[in-house]
């Protein structure tokens, strides 16, 4: 398995946000990211959502930082270490727009983007945007379409059901011909969606009985059997531990090992941390004494 990192500071969740993160912003980003970057973690994340309505934020917390400007200035810091969209909200955008803005940010980090895009399921926000919501579900299979055809090329050509484009050129465009499309959700659908048009499948508020269940019905379908390619199960455990507390650490080796029996590739860390450098200890820790030589 591969350990990414569900970055502090980038969001603030209620259920789960430290307080030193209420006033962290560029200066801990950039020690956070340099640190991954050195200890050999997979990618970072950054999710979208552009305006949470104030009746919604008490459950999905008010902070998101842009992931296109966050992950532009992280690239800048760091050499080795990937970056996850977690995820965009793929309906809000053009698959060109994402082509062209993303492949520029895969250009300048030297092709160390994964895209992670969903659904979307915040009707207010659609509105705001004037964004249909109704019907939201064909117009995202067509723009992974798209976007898979368009992503990597300076010429791209696509003809769809809900979007068309050809004679146009994007340049600069992404250095990586095949992005790695990850699909977030958590339902069924997401994972069949994900097995059709994605390289993976990176749900979220999802237990290891649930995510057992999910996968064991997936794995007798048609299109996990049809499926050739590799496929990434990108999981994200349900709890927060603290890697720097001896009697934790062996918890912690065990939770790992059972998303690792779930089949899970790459996990998604989160820890409970007090301050950026507990935080950073934590790290640290996890790297070297968790689980040592992931990198």
């Amino acid at each position: 398995m591969r350990f990414g990192l569900v970055t502090p500071v980038v969001t603030h969740h209620p259920d789960h946000g430290a307080e030193w993160e209420e006033h962290a912003g560029p200066p801990e980003l950039a020690r956070i990211a340099r640190a991954a970057d050195r200890l050999g973690y997979h990618h970072l994340t950054c999710s979208e959502h552009v305006a949470i309505p104030a009746a919604a934020a008490p459950v999905r917390g008010a902070r998101y930082y842009d992931p296109l400007a966050t992950f532009a200035f992280l690239a800048a810091q760091t050499a080795r270490i990937r970056f996850a969209t977690h995820v965009l909200v793929l309906p809000y955008h053009h698959p060109l727009a994402i082509a062209k803005r993303y492949g520029t940010l895969d250009r300048l980090s030297g092709g160390r983007l994964i895209l992670g895009v969903g659904v979307g399921t915040l009707a207010e926000e659609f509105a705001l945007l004037g964004v249909e919501f109704e019907g939201r579900g064909a117009r995202y299979e067509d723009a992974l379409r798209a976007l898979r055809a368009a992503f990597g090329r300076r010429e791209p050509a696509y003809a769809g059901t809900h979007y068309r484009f050809e004679a146009f050129l994007v340049d600069p465009c992404g250095v990586q011909a095949q992005v790695p499309i990850w699909l977030g959700g958590r339902s069924p659908r997401s994972l069949r969606r994900a097995l059709v048009f994605g390289d993976g499948w990176d749900p979220f508020r999802l237990t290891l009985d649930e995510l057992g269940a999910l996968l064991t019905r997936a794995r007798a379908s048609r299109e996990w059997r049809a499926r050739l390619a590799p496929f990434e199960l990108v999981l994200t455990p349900d709890r927060l531990l603290d890697p720097t507390r001896p009697d934790e650490r062996a918890r912690l080796g065990d939770l790992l090992e059972r998303y690792r029996a779930l089949g899970a590739t790459i996990v998604n860390l989160r820890f409970r941390h007090r301050s950026l450098e507990h935080y950073l200890e934590q790290l640290e820790a996890c790297a070297t004494e968790i689980v040592p030589g992931f990198a």
